[in-house]
């Protein structure tokens, strides 16, 4: 589940005092090299995990939290210049420098409604780093939707997140999901990109993304898909043979399951609110971030 905050009197507080220790190394300190310190960042930072467990308007934050526009602001800029996401980055160096990672990977995607206050941004909307035309928001029978498209460890715990409108089909999202994963090192070297086992679905049961793992070395266990099994048997010896599949590793696969449990148990999450799917993402990775933070912040 996600973490419960603890109120003591008008305090809202969902990281420990030994978490936020952590997470505060890893964040900027001021606007900039020549710009003034940032202020009450904790508190800023505390402002925007209540609005991602609660979902309410930003303008709508405690008094607590001092001005909502600052700790809009503070989201607004962590997920334009990337920060969310270099924090993310740093914890996954320290949990595998640690043994704390585990390289057997799964790989998944799961819907999410979009809120109607969620849509009609301009196809034009300037945001820091990456904001696709469409703010990967589909429309279906279903209404608007996006998914998100996750890899995790063998614990479940998230290494890479891409977003897309929701009809986009899962297969062609694997190869930029395992690209999205880079640990580096910190004794040195080049960074870790490649799992030892990715663990997927049939939806990832394309010949292209085999071929890929291969190239790479990667352990692949996903089952084929009904029609590959009856193409291959209806071509005799010329179909090849089935791919290797492993069904007890493959019942590891729930992790990825589990995670995307908890990642919904914000309620930001579970249900888009924001117009940019810069600032949507940047919310998810702060959730991933919290449970690395649950993981390690304890440890150190």
């Amino acid at each position: 589940m996600a973490a419960v905050a603890t109120v003591t009197g008008d305090r809202y507080q969902v990281l420990t005092d030994r978490q936020w220790e952590l997470l505060e190394l890893l964040l900027p300190k001021s606007e900039g090299h020549v710009g003034r310190n940032f202020a009450n960042n904790r508190l800023i930072v505390e402002g925007m995990l209540y609005r991602l467990r609660t979902s309410l308007p930003w303008r709508d934050l405690p008094d607590h939290f001092g001005p909502w526009q600052t700790v809009w602001k503070r989201h607004r800029r962590y997920a334009a210049d990337g920060t969310w996401d270099r924090v993310l980055t740093a914890l996954l160096a320290l949990a595998d420098t640690t043994g704390n990672l585990d390289w057997v990977v799964s790989v998944d995607s799961t819907i999410v409604r979009a809120h109607q206050h969620a849509a009609g941004a301009a196809a034009d909307s300037v945001s820091g780093g990456y904001e696709p035309a469409d703010h990967a928001i589909g429309r279906s029978r279903g209404g608007l939707t996006t998914k998100i498209h996750l890899v995790t460890d063998g614990a479940g715990r998230g290494l890479a997140v891409l977003l897309t409108p929701g009809q986009t089909n899962d297969s062609p999202l694997l190869p930029p999901l395992l690209d999205a994963v880079v640990v580096p090192r910190l004794e040195g070297g080049p960074p870790r990109r490649n799992p030892e086992v990715v663990i997927a679905d049939r939806a990832y049961s394309a010949a292209s993304n085999r071929s890929l793992l291969r190239r790479k070395r990667i352990r692949t266990v996903i089952p084929e898909r009904s029609d590959q099994v009856a193409n291959r048997k209806r071509k005799g010896r010329s179909g090849g043979r089935a791919p290797q599949f492993d069904a007890e590793v493959y019942k590891r696969r729930n992790v990825i399951e589990r995670a995307f449990n908890r990642a919904k148990h914000w309620r930001a999450v579970a249900t888009r609110y924001d117009k940019l799917a810069t600032t949507y993402r940047a919310g998810f990775v702060l959730a991933l971030i919290v449970e690395w933070l649950k993981s390690l912040g304890d440890r150190t």
